[in-house]
């Protein structure tokens, strides 16, 4: 069976990928410590609060991914452009 992480191909994207999820939650972390958010309603179908709208928004850009990668040929890093600005249209309006 052997080391789990032996499997996982560790490129420059997927360690800039993983380092940009735990920046965000670090900088949520302390935006919420700075100043506690309040839920409020945006054109998803329930009020949220910003780490909702991160959660929602991080299963979003990786369902754009997933869908990139099935449905198209064409390189990763246009997924990714893609799967960010639905992130942050989540984040602003969601």
């Amino acid at each position: 069976m052997g080391n789990a992480f032996a499997w996982m191909a560790w490129t420059a994207p997927v360690a800039i990928f993983f380092a940009a999820v735990v920046l965000m939650l670090a900088g949520m972390t302390l935006w919420e410590m700075r100043s506690p958010t309040v839920e409020r309603k945006g054109f998803l179908p329930m009020p949220t609060t910003r780490g909702d709208r991160l959660f929602i928004g991080l299963l979003s850009a990786a369902y754009v991914n997933l869908a990139w990668a099935g449905l198209t040929d064409a390189t990763q890093w246009f997924a990714a452009a893609i799967g960010f600005v639905v992130l942050l249209i989540v984040m602003r309006w969601g």
